[in-house]
Parts: structure tokens; sequence; C-alpha cells
């Protein structure tokens, strides 16, 4: 029978480790059986409402179904903002019989961080992913845009990756955000993390890049980076934004010149950096900087048919583009089987 699963029974259940491997599978499996995923698709009310849905698999974990987000969203020159965000909904059938398993209402949270801003956790496990195959081996040092929850789940993230890093640089646009971040985070992962002045503290000294803002501006200068760092970047962008006339230009949180100067470029899916015309990817494409075909996609790299990182001194970057249901419905399943398990949920007639 199925189950309804509610926000507040959905905590305590998955930690980092385990949904990192979960996307990771999910995206493996997209790559070899490619229509049991697909890209995410927006619309947006006049108003500002959006509703972003997620249909997708992971058939090695035996779910396939759909989530859907609405949001409030608001935006500026400079950054996006939210002025109301919906619990998502996620509805899990099972791959093999096509039975509805669960109806899941909120946001699945990591074991020990808990409630965060929406879709963190997803966007976290993600850029592990990424990670994992492109960070160097022996970082011990990263730089981090933002102070909210987002850039705490990325930071956990990277640490559950590369438990070698000792020191991170935090910089967002709340001086007093950042050093309450550093305050807090400091403590609960044991790293030294140091509030800077500039974004150019953040990218020069470290190993691993990381963006983890809001942001509808270019971040830092690509020149800046050197060989051998990794840099990751989560703000997909949607030329919808600008058709509905919220935006002049399409959102962008990386500049041309990292994608021009990157060994190996990673995205989640080639094909919306295509279809929503996102800033960070396609701008450099259409300038003739990079070449569409040389990007490869996370899957690629999960199911080992294209390679990650290969020496010491490569630039690599992932740009964590969208989110796609396979990923979505990795991290709602675990935490369903854990739910279920623990005799969570109220069973519901079909």
């Amino acid at each position: 029978m199925a189950i309804l699963l509610r926000p507040d029974e959905l905590h305590g259940l998955v930690d980092m480790k385990s949904a990192i491997d979960a996307v990771g599978e999910a995206y493996r499996g997209a790559t070899e059986f490619p229509v049991i995923n697909a890209p995410r698709r927006r619309v947006h009310s006049p108003a500002g409402v959006r509703i972003s849905n997620f249909p997708g698999g992971v058939h090695a974990l035996g779910v396939i179904g759909a989530g859907s987000r609405a949001e409030l969203v608001q935006q500026t020159e400079d950054h996006q903002s939210y002025g109301f965000r919906e619990h998502p909904v996620h509805v899990l059938n099972d791959s093999n019989t096509g039975r509805l398993l669960a109806i899941v209402l909120g946001e699945v949270t990591e074991k020990t961080l808990g409630p965060s801003s929406l879709m963190a956790f997803r966007t976290a496990a993600t850029s592990g992913v990424g990670f994992r195959h492109l960070a160097p081996k022996d970082a011990r040092s990263a730089g981090l845009f933002g102070s909210g929850g987002q850039a705490a789940y990325q930071l956990l993230a990277l640490l559950t990756e590369r438990p070698s890093i000792r020191e991170v640089r935090v910089y967002s646009r709340d001086a007093q955000n950042r050093r309450s971040f550093a305050d807090q985070y400091a403590k609960m992962f044991g790293v030294e993390i140091i509030p800077v002045d500039t974004p150019r503290a953040v990218v020069d000294p470290v190993d691993v890049v990381v963006c983890a803002t809001n942001t509808n501006k270019v971040l830092f200068d690509g020149d800046w980076l050197h060989a051998g760092q990794h840099v990751t970047g989560i703000i997909g962008g949607n030329i919808q934004l600008v058709q509905g006339g919220f935006l002049r230009e399409s959102r962008r949180e990386i500049d041309d010149r990292t994608a021009e100067r990157s060994d190996v470029i990673v995205t989640n899916l080639r094909e919306s950096v295509a279809s929503e015309k996102q800033g960070d990817l396609w701008t450099p494409v259409e300038r003739g900087l990079i070449a569409l075909d040389d990007i490869a996609e996370l899957g690629e790299l999960a199911a080992g048919t294209r390679p990650g990182r290969t020496g010491p001194e490569q630039l690599t970057y992932h740009k964590n583009n969208n989110g796609t249901g396979a990923a979505d419905l990795a991290v709602t399943m675990l935490a369903y089987r854990q739910a279920r398990a623990l005799g969570r949920g109220m069973e519901i007639e079909v």
C-alpha cells in the first residue's frame, strides 16, 4: 500500500554520503538509458510564480515518477530572491510495476544539517558527484561564495568527498552573514573557515572554488584561476526569465573566461544548456569560445564513458546547471525507504 509522507516525517533519514552515491547512480542510469530522465520544465505566471517540474527515475533504486515545486520568484539586476516557497511534492512509482509507492510532501533534509534552502540537499549531492570525479584528490583548501543554507550544504558535500580540506575561505555580500557562517560551521565541520572581504581572496589561494549564491551577476574573473583548481557553479538560469520580462539578460555567476580556460567542463545535462540558453555555458558556446560537444555530462563521468580529472594541472569546471527528476527521486527514494523502515507515513488507499 502507498504511503503519504509529510514534511515533519522527512528529517533525519538520509546522510550526504548516501545521497551523493544515489545521485551518482541516478545520472549513471540516465546515461545508459536516457529516456528515464528529462530536463526540468518551468512555467511562470505574470506575478512571478514559478512551477518547476522534474520527471525522471532511477531504475537501480526501483523508482520512477516526478517532482513539482512552486515559488514566488523576485528578481533584481544583481540577485534572485523568493517571496514564498511552497513545499515540493514528489510522486514515487515502482519502476517495474508502475504502482504508486508514495506521495511525499516536503523537502528531504540531510541528517546533520536539517532544514535549509529549497533544493539544497539534492543540489549539493549533485555537486558531490562532480567533486568525486573532478576535485583534486589531495585538496587542502576551498573558497566558498555564499553564506546561506545552500552554501552549508555545498560545503558538507565537498568535505564528504574531500575530507583532506582543512581551510575554507567564505565571501558573501553581507559581512555579518559570512562571519556568522564561519563561526557556526567551523565548529560543526571541524575545519578552519575564514571570512574574507573580496572575491579575489576566495579564489586565488584555494584548490576548489564553490559558488552557492542567488546572484544574477558574475562572481569572479576567470583569469584569477590557476592550474589544478576545480570550480563548481549551481545557477542554471533559464531563458524564460528574459522572455517573460523578469530580466534583461540570462542569469550568470561564472564568466566566459572560466569556460574558455577550463581543460574539463562538465554539466548535468547538455540539453538544458541549449534549451534554456543558460548563460554561463551557452554564451561562450555562442561566441565560439567552447563547443557544446566538448562539454561532458555528469552521467558520463559516473558511467565511466568520459573521463573526469586525469591530471593534477588540469583546471576543471562543473556547471551544476539544473536539477533533474532522476536526482530528485534518488534522494526522495532513500528517504522513503528509511521512513518505511521506521514506520513513518500514513497509508493511503488508491
